[in-house]
């Protein structure tokens, strides 16, 4: 494959995991072939810390977003969740304003694995369909978002989540729970007193290893989480974990025996890893991925029922999809 220049456009360099377990994903493939690859972020100190012979340019630096653009053959927009307004309009508006910067300039741009909406903004919606009808290869993640394309007239490549290809090497089970946990606004103080009770009285003889994903939004949350714990069973193990790599997380949760979660990729890494998941459903995506495998999940307003009894009577199984590159490497070669 000739090399050519791309420019990566997503929720990079904030230090959540899922975001950037999926770049590392697409910058891992786009080495495969020596492709020159620049990727805005947020942090872009950060971001090339993390990758060797990458360029990097800052989230809100429209001149060198401009320039990288101008100079690129292709635009990768995704993955992840950025064409939707229940983050903010302002957020919407952002990637798509990306995605006219690169069809301005007349490059090849490429929808990579999103999942589309929720857009309640008609003006959103709008700009949302014209731009996307323009683009050389779409893809989503889930049947919902290649409908709602669909009725737009925009046809689009259903994939898992690029997250499933991640190769996890086999590990022996320690004596450990993992829980994941993170803001949302129907999160409470209820819930978490309910859960630490929970997990105290099921998994009083485990290390119960806590994980925070994104700081600025989990940790709060998983500190909290521990304090009641530990009021709760002061006998009790705890471990807090924050600030970690792609890597650290991903190599917690496949020692662990079992794992409460609530972040659609915490669960991912759970079922790659066959590691005993309970899910918590804070979004339709945890709703989709647990239907889908069959797995107990527990809701921020409802008592927990039989769920953790559902969840130690799991089997260790693993998983997983494979992540179908074609339609994307037929569109860079082409």
């Amino acid at each position: 494959m000739a090399k050519k220049r791309f420019v990566l456009s997503g929720y990079f360099g904030f230090k959540n995991f899922g975001d950037e377990a999926i770049l590392s994903v697409l910058v891992n493939k786009l080495k495969e072939f020596n492709q020159s690859i620049t990727v805005i972020s947020s942090n872009p100190e950060y971001t090339k810390s993390k990758f060797k012979h990458i360029r990097s340019i800052y989230t809100f630096n429209l001149y060198d977003i401009i320039g990288a653009i101008a100079k690129s053959d292709f635009l990768i927009s995704g993955g992840g969740s950025l064409l939707q307004d229940v983050t903010s309009l302002k957020s919407l508006i952002y990637y798509l304003l990306i995605i006219f910067i690169g069809l301005m300039f007349g490059k090849k741009v490429i929808i990579f694995a999103q999942g589309i909406g929720p857009i309640n903004n008609p003006f959103g919606q709008f700009l949302t369909k014209n731009l996307l009808k323009h683009c050389t290869y779409v893809s989503v993640r889930d049947e919902k978002s290649r409908n709602l394309l669909n009725s737009w007239g925009i046809n689009a490549d259903l994939l898992c989540d690029p997250v499933f290809s991640t190769k996890i090497e086999h590990v022996e089970k320690t004596n450990s729970v993992a829980v994941q946990l993170r803001y949302f606004k129907t999160m409470n103080e209820d819930f978490i007193d309910r859960l630490a009770l929970k997990v105290s009285t099921e998994f009083s003889d485990k290390t119960v290893e806590i994980y925070s994903f994104q700081d600025d939004i989990d940790l709060k949350i998983c500190e909290q989480f521990q304090k009641s714990l530990n009021l709760l069973n002061p006998d009790i193990k705890t471990v807090l974990h924050s600030n970690l790599t792609d890597e650290e997380i991903i190599s917690g949760i496949s020692k662990s025996e079992y794992l409460i979660a609530m972040r659609f990729h915490a669960i991912i890494v759970g079922l790659i890893s066959s590691t005993k998941t309970l899910a918590i459903d804070y979004d339709v995506k945890v709703q989709k991925i647990a239907f889908e495998f069959g797995l107990p999940v527990i809701d921020l307003k409802n008592d927990f029922g039989d769920k953790f009894q559902d969840l130690k009577k799991m089997n260790n199984r693993t998983a997983s999809k494979a992540f179908d590159w074609n339609g994307f490497l037929r569109t860079i070669e082409g």
